[in-house]
């Protein structure tokens, strides 16, 4: 019921047990060809200012922003459903698979997943793992993950230096990065300005974002890849004061790959972090793959040359 879940269950070799996913579950690739089930109810084709008055909107009167079919559910008969409590913006709920499954002869089993850091982000693979007897392939997918991270560690420790960072996850209005983001900023090597490891993304002023004047700024709004996030951000109205920002000032915003590396919390955040000290520190060497997680945004009055108009704007199908 969650894009991460459909991702660990892939990465143990699960494919021919996997019967059904949600809209936003699409990857590995052929996890677009299993049944969906989960819907959102946020329309298509709205801009992030949109999307977060009408996500406050819902929260406001208690609705889900997601619909789960559960004649499909109900079809598919699953031994085994996964899903999350961490945020109720991000995908269906306990409660919406409560709701539907109640009245079932023969209700699944449910796992519901609750990562607040990496830490718990690997837990959850182990959890999965024990769930569906993929213990041992668990444990060579997450030794490879430290060996990943490791590889990082040794190469950031050789510099002095740790760039102040802003981690934007929305842009209209900004929010910073929370939970585990903080901790993939502190592992790229870099000190993040906003976040704390384990605590909720939360909205940021402009005013505050110029005081805290971070030399780097990620630029990664969930739901987005990166070349959606740099549309976004360069058809934006940036007003005078952001051009004091040393991160804009200095050409070092970033457009970030945030469904693949940072918004979901699975396997692929160890590339997100490869990705992200590259960023911090350009004269390391990390993987093809993450090296292709983001893009330079340019500086923003650039835009205004470049011709592209609100027309060519990018706008998420949906909220991860």
């Amino acid at each position: 019921m969650l894009p991460s879940a459909t991702e660990i269950l892939f990465a143990l070799g699960l494919d021919n047990d996997i019967v059904g996913v949600s809209h936003e579950c699409d990857f590995p690739p052929q996890a677009r060809e299993r049944r969906v089930l989960i819907h959102s109810r946020i329309p298509h084709g709205l801009s992030a200012l949109e999307v977060d008055t009408l996500v406050r909107e819902f929260m406001a009167r208690g609705e889900s922003l997601y619909s789960v079919d559960g004649e499909i559910l109900r079809e598919l008969a699953p031994d085994l459903v996964v899903t999350q409590d961490l945020c109720h913006v991000c995908s269906a709920s306990p409660e919406d698979l409560a709701a539907v499954i109640r009245d079932f002869a023969k209700p699944p089993k449910v796992l519901c997943l609750n990562p607040q850091n990496l830490s718990d982000v690997w837990r959850d693979v182990m959890l999965v793992a024990q769930a569906t007897d993929r213990v041992a392939a668990a444990e060579t997918g997450l030794h490879v993950i430290h060996a990943r991270l490791r590889a990082v560690q040794l190469q950031v420790e050789k510099f002095f230096t740790r760039p102040r960072v802003a981690f934007l996850e929305w842009l209209e209005p900004f929010y910073v990065g929370g939970h585990w983001v903080p901790e993939m900023v502190a592992l790229a090597g870099g000190e993040d300005v906003f976040g704390k490891i384990g605590t909720a993304s939360f909205r940021v002023e402009l005013k505050d974002i110029v005081a805290a004047a971070p030399e780097i700024i990620v630029v990664s709004p969930c739901g987005y890849d990166a070349a959606q996030a740099r549309r976004e951000y360069r058809v934006m109205t940036h007003p005078p004061e952001w051009e004091t920002i040393p991160a804009v000032k200095n050409g070092l915003v970033y457009a970030f790959e945030a469904n693949s590396y940072a918004s979901r919390p699975g396997p692929r955040l160890a590339i997100g972090v490869e990705a992200l000290a590259k960023i911090l520190h350009p004269e390391i060497v990390v993987s093809e793959e993450a090296s292709r997680g983001f893009q330079p945004m340019g500086h923003a009055t650039e835009v205004y040359e470049s011709g592209v108009a609100d027309s060519d704007r990018s706008r998420p199908a949906h909220i991860l």
